[in-house]
């Protein structure tokens, strides 16, 4: 018994420190394989997840701001419509209605700030249209809401000529949409912002007539009976 006793000793450690040595020698090795491959896939998963995250977010923006475009000339649309309908004087009521949408628009932008002006180009197009739908004057309302943008930008001390620019750009979409007299309104809404343009300051008449050269050419080259005057008055 002390002998076979005396055997087992000797031999459970040599089993034990072989063990214990194969176990130190190969784990390791694989826990580095599996790490190192971890390490070669991590980064491509990360930045192809960053991509498809910036996309989605870009996708998602376009969606938001198209809404509120369509918002803002839903809006506008409507309330120049059925505020014209119900006083049924279309003829007499028209300019003032729009006048009335357009300083609304200047009355939130001093409340919630000036960045509210880059919603112009929807308010401007929605009022043509509404305007269109109960037989209005397009032309005569396209001149006045051009001037009130003008003025109410200076009064709440935005972009004078890239408002102008963007309400512009809303009338003449209107009447690309309304199949009206493309040249004839937007060169009563490039005059009309030209106007009120000369009431602000010489530099704001530069400014507008600059920025307005390109738009109203571009709608069978209006600009040399919408500008020239006023280029040579400056």
């Amino acid at each position: 018994m002390k002998k076979s006793e005396s055997a087992l000793t000797r031999d459970a450690p040599v089993k034990d420190k072989r063990s214990k040595s194969a176990s130190i020698k190969h784990p390791p090795a694989e826990e580095k394989a599996s790490e190192s491959a971890s390490a070669q896939h991590v980064p491509a998963e990360g930045s192809g997840s960053a991509q498809k995250t910036i996309k989605e977010g870009i996708i998602n923006g376009f969606q938001i701001i198209s809404q509120v475009e369509a918002g803002l000339v839903d809006l506008a649309r409507n309330t120049v419509s059925d505020t014209i309908r119900a006083t049924g004087a279309v003829a007499n009521e028209a300019v003032g209605v729009a006048s009335d949408v357009v300083k609304g628009t200047v009355a939130a932008a001093k409340e919630a700030g000036t960045g509210l002006m880059d919603g112009t180009k929807s308010i401007a197009k929605g009022i043509i249209i509404g305007v269109s739908e109960v037989g209005g004057d397009v032309v005569g309302v396209a001149a006045q809401t051009a001037r009130d943008v003008v003025n109410g930008a200076a009064d709440v001390g935005a972009d004078v000529a890239l408002v102008a620019r963007r309400a512009v750009d809303g009338i003449v979409e209107a009447t690309l949409q309304i199949g009206g007299n493309v040249n004839e309104v937007a060169k009563a809404a490039a005059n009309g912002a030209i106007e009120a343009a000369g009431s602000i300051g010489e530099n704001a008449v530069k400014a507008v007539c600059g920025i307005l050269v390109g738009v109203v050419s571009g709608v069978k080259d209006v600009a040399g009976a919408a500008l020239p005057r006023k280029d040579k008055e400056s």
